[in-house]
């Protein structure tokens, strides 16, 4: 039987560094790639948390390098949040990149470097593959076990004038280096923990069920699932748990590894338009979102919904493919109220009355074009409206 034609990309970063002490390592990462003044960019919690000052200690002592620093990224970065990152790197005179946080601190991070070196304003990067030119060198120094940004060409900014999440997919913003060490994460509390853990099990989800998924995209996704199906639970439960933390390292950059290359879905597409809309958390509008767009794509992939139940830890032993399918919607709810998920997005004050504007704009988002499924404006509709 012949294969169509038709050719599969593969992104993560040159370099990544992974386990129990691995950020000790950023200052030779800083040396092989050249660097001289790197700019730190990060958020105010994590320099009130001390890591900021630790980190920036760590580059002065180890080689000698001093860092500045830019640590306005506010969740939910901004196209102004990154012009103003982009006049700290020029006033500075640096010449490489060093995100330390979560989400918003990398995604802040590679708007700076991509405006940095292609010019403009970060608006004009909106879509897929528009930059011509590669960032500065950049490391991305993790600190949460869900988004993945650090290992991801994708880079999500705030329009603000739209009140729009705006997609950067372009394997440009490909951090050079990523470096993720349980010990930067222990300190993260529970829900911070529960709510990028689910972030990492909608990426892994989606990916699985994407049309574009592949053969090394699923051996990414089962087993991001699997370790957080087993792990996420007792990381929320006891920070201290170095096992579990390190273990939901391990997952987020899997599933990242999954979606980063087969992409995501409507969860994300949506959940992309409550964060810019109300300013909430993305990854606890993936959490809510997740079963009921999974609900609706179900019958698009009986099959993989089945293999996810198995990755849950399900035994579907005996069950039809449909009633196995059925299985993993419900222990990705039980996982969700488990780790103190909100159970409806009415609790994070959405309303009723924005739901078409949110979902017209949701189907311009470009992750919902490897869903499985082509929801209609009123499917979409009636998506958020379950989900309220």
């Amino acid at each position: 039987m012949s294969v169509p034609e038709q050719v599969f990309g593969f992104f993560i970063p040159t370099v990544t560094l992974m386990g129990v002490g691995a950020h000790k390592e950023l200052g030779k990462q800083i040396q092989t790639l050249g660097g001289k003044k790197p700019l730190i960019v990060t958020d105010k919690g994590i320099t009130g948390a001390g890591l900021t000052e630790k980190i920036v200690n760590l580059i002065k002592e180890d080689i000698g390098v001093e860092a500045a620093v830019f640590d306005e990224t506010i969740p939910n970065p901004t196209d102004k949040n990154v012009h103003d990152g982009l006049e700290a790197y020029k006033k500075n005179n640096c010449d490489m990149i060093i995100t330390l946080g979560g989400g918003s601190p990398h995604d802040c991070g590679k708007g700076i470097g991509i405006v940095a070196t292609n010019g403009g304003k970060i608006n004009d990067y909106e879509g897929v593959d528009q930059s011509t030119k590669d960032m500065p060198p950049f490391i991305a120094v993790n600190t949460t076990a869900g988004t993945a940004s650090e290992m991801t060409r994708f880079c999500i900014i705030t329009d603000l004038s739209r009140k729009v999440k705006m997609a950067i997919v372009d394997w440009r913003v490909t951090p050079t280096v990523a470096i993720n060490d349980p010990l930067l994460m222990q300190g993260m509390p529970p829900g911070l923990t529960a709510a990028t853990g689910m972030d990492a099990l909608t990426h892994a989800v989606e990916a699985y069920v994407s049309i574009i998924a592949t053969p090394v995209t699923d051996a990414c996704a089962l087993k991001a699932i699997d370790l957080v199906a087993n792990y996420l639970r007792a990381a929320v439960a006891n920070g201290a748990d170095m096992v579990a933390r390190d273990k939901m390292a391990y997952a987020e950059y899997l599933a990242g590894m999954a979606f980063n290359n087969a992409s995501l879905g409507h969860v994300h597409a949506m959940a992309h338009q409550l964060g810019g809309f109300y300013d909430l958390p993305h990854g606890v509008c993936n959490a809510i979102l997740l079963p009921h767009v999974s609900a609706y794509n179900l019958i698009a992939k009986v099959d993989r919904f089945g293999d996810i139940a198995v990755a849950m830890g399900e035994n579907i032993a005996g069950l039809s493919k449909r009633d196995a399918a059925d299985k993993a919607l419900e222990s990705i709810k039980k996982l969700s109220a488990d780790v103190g998920i909100p159970s409806g997005l009415d609790e994070l004050g959405v309303k009723e009355e924005d739901l078409p504007t949110m979902a017209e704009n949701a189907q311009k988002d470009a992750c919902g074009l490897t869903n499985p499924r082509c929801p209609t404006l009123e499917d979409v509709i009636q998506i958020y409206k379950n989900a309220l």
